[in-house]
């Protein structure tokens, strides 16, 4: 196998090795044209982003800066919205599905490194996929580690480090990041916490 082959297979490979650093490298350069298009061109930040990414939905908005490793392995789903700085080591597979939204200063790391520090001095690494289903919202300062799969409808808190699966339907928070309660029908009546909505057509 080569290492590329490896590193889409979850498997310990070396970055550096067999076109890894290139194609880094090329995805650097598109990741710049991107963060540096005035703000008025965001039909050709749309454009662009649809070049980083492997795979998008049709209506899909990353607000710059944007950081990730190759892009072709984020796959994101249709309303894809991610406020600044979110950052993406995709070095395994990334994806996310529809009507997904992320708030700033977010990280999705796939890429670890081994505990051990003479394995970790070999060189080797890491990734592992990452799944975010529909309808979830992801808060400011969160970070979610390899691995992880958090279900649909799914609320992660603010300065959540998200190390293990969340379930479908639930708020989760903290660090490491645990459920705190589920979402029920009588969420839908309120805006934030005890605020009730004062119009009719959130329905």
């Amino acid at each position: 196998m080569t290492q590329k082959e490896r590193m889409l297979a979850n498997l310990p490979y070396k970055a550096w090795l067999d076109g890894l650093s290139e194609e880094r490298l090329e995805n650097k350069k598109r990741i710049y044209r991107f963060n540096h298009l005035p703000p008025e061109q965001w039909g050709e930040q749309m454009d662009l982003l649809k070049q980083i990414l492997g795979k998008t939905g049709r209506e899909v908005y990353i607000e710059a800066p944007f950081h990730c490793d190759y892009g072709y392995n984020i796959e994101v789903g249709e309303n894809f919205y991610a406020n600044y700085n979110l950052t993406v080591l995709d070095v395994a597979k990334v994806r996310i599905g529809d009507n997904v939204q992320i708030a700033p200063n977010v990280s999705i790391y796939t890429a670890g490194h081994p505990v051990h520090p003479e394995s970790r001095n070999s060189g080797y690494e890491y990734g592992i996929d990452i799944t975010i289903g529909d309808n979830v919202w992801i808060g400011g300062n969160v970070c979610i580690l390899p691995g992880v799969t958090i279900g649909k409808n799914a609320v992660i808190g603010a300065g959540s480090v998200v190390t293990k699966d969340i379930p479908d339907n639930v708020v989760a928070v903290g660090n490491p990041c645990k459920v705190i309660r589920k979402i029920t029908e009588e969420d839908r009546d309120y805006y934030y916490q005890n605020r009730k909505f004062d119009v009719d057509d959130y329905r």
